[in-house]
């Protein structure tokens, strides 16, 4: 009997677990550990970063859907990884050893890396529900915001690695500025460590560059790309602009009364500095396989994993792991570890394809990248109403999928529809 623990209970984490309820044996034991009690459907909380949704509505308690599947569910931070000793040492002192261990941790949001910055700064943040209902919530900042409104910033700072929930927000906001008839009141700015509009940390996707410019003059919201982030105060964000050669173009100070922008992102302390399992930014080293290198039994899904990116960039710019991606990653690694708990090397490889529906509050873009980082044999984009009305069924059929322990692959299915649908070869 083999006992494999999973640390994180996000998208990845959660569904890692059942998959490998599927694939292990009856004698195997699983046990999921997170530092929070309940799984959040993440790609909701721009939605609620404006009071479109509660915490309620997008979060599913994980202890009776785990203990319904055979899986044990420790909820509880984690202090320190030991994996020369194969445990974990937790917040409240408690130790879990395994056997195997797969890393789904997400990331630790680097706000401390730039003065002013987050929620405890001069920002607002949809990173979390937590973060997202502090705006949206009831008598949050978005409503203190509307009743006296002002300049807005939104945005991603240098280092940043997932920049659709950014368009995302920053277009919601607008619908919702709009369906208060107050957008006449709002200056808007996005600015970006991306080298142009529709980058995406992905080098573009079909013409997300022309499309989301094109949107945003629509809306009548500027930009500014390059943009090296050097601090946020109570009225304004302070950024340097740079040229293709990384040259130092221009100094802004944005007036700002409202203020959202993406963190860099690194691994969690409990990992950081373990030479062999992470690199200098904390996120755990994997092979094709999803395997760490250097510690065998150990493997790594999702944000928490580091992908250099493919192409330097004049400011510093990660590589999203998108929904698809990581749902290869778990699919993947719930094949490859049976076969190394069998004495079988692993042959399966994750696909690392990409599919987002970005929703910008009454229509949206979606696009599908396949693979994700170029040369890719699909690269397609298209925007319109059916993306804000497919999000709104994607986000029912997930929390469906993770409340009732379904662990058959998602975004799969969803590329080949939106592939037949739209003809894409």
């Amino acid at each position: 009997m083999a006992h494999v623990v999973i640390l994180g209970a996000g998208l990845g984490g959660t569904i890692q677990a059942y998959e490998l309820k599927e694939t292990l044996t009856r004698d195997d034991k699983i046990t999921v550990i997170s530092n929070k009690p309940y799984f959040q459907f993440t790609p909701s909380n721009p939605w609620a970063g404006v009071g479109w949704r509660s915490k309620d509505e997008i979060t599913i308690d994980l202890a009776p859907v785990m203990k319904r599947r055979g899986i044990e569910f420790i909820c509880d931070g984690a202090s320190k990884l030991v994996p020369e000793d194969n445990k974990i040492i937790l917040e409240s002192g408690r130790e879990v050893a395994y056997d195997y261990l797969v890393i789904a941790t997400g990331p630790d949001l680097a706000f401390d890396e730039i003065e002013g910055f987050g929620p405890e700064g001069h920002t607002n943040s949809v990173c979390s529900i937590e973060h997202a209902e502090l705006s949206g919530g009831k008598g949050g900042t978005w409503e203190q915001f509307c009743a006296d409104p002002g300049p807005i910033v939104v945005g991603a700072v240098q280092g940043a690695s997932c920049f659709g929930p950014a368009y995302e927000y920053l277009l919601t906001i607008d619908t919702d500025l709009r369906k208060r008839k107050i957008k006449h009141k709002v200056p808007m700015t996005f600015v970006t460590s991306e080298p142009y509009i529709g980058h995406l940390g992905l080098g573009g996707v079909g013409d997300t560059k022309g499309m989301l410019e094109s949107i945003m003059r629509d809306r009548d919201i500027k930009w500014i790309t390059n943009a090296k982030t050097e601090k946020f105060t109570a009225d304004a964000v302070h950024v340097t602009e740079f040229d293709e050669d990384g040259n130092e173009k221009k100094k802004h100070e944005i007036p700002a009364k409202y203020k959202m922008m993406l963190p860099a992102f690194r691994g969690i302390p409990a990992i950081m500095g373990i030479e062999g399992l992470v690199n200098p930014r904390g996120f755990v080293i994997v092979d094709e396989y999803q395997r760490n290198p250097k510690y065998r039994n150990i493997f790594g899904i999702g944000v928490a994993i580091a992908i250099a990116p493919p192409v330097a960039t004049p400011v510093p710019t990660g590589v999203p792991k998108t929904g698809f991606m990581i749902e290869s990653m778990v699919t993947a690694t719930a094949h490859n570890l049976p076969r190394v708990l069998r004495g079988e090397e692993p042959n399966n490889l994750p696909t690392w394809n990409a599919l987002c529906l970005a929703d910008f509050g009454d229509r949206g873009a979606a696009f599908l990248a396949m693979p994700q980082n170029p040369p890719r044999n699909v690269n397609w984009a298209s925007e319109g109403k059916w993306v804000h009305w497919a999000k709104l069924a994607f986000e029912w059929y997930f929390m469906r999928k993770i409340k009732n322990g379904v662990s058959e692959p998602f975004y799969e299915k969803l590329a080949m529809k939106v592939m037949k649908i739209n003809k894409i070869q």
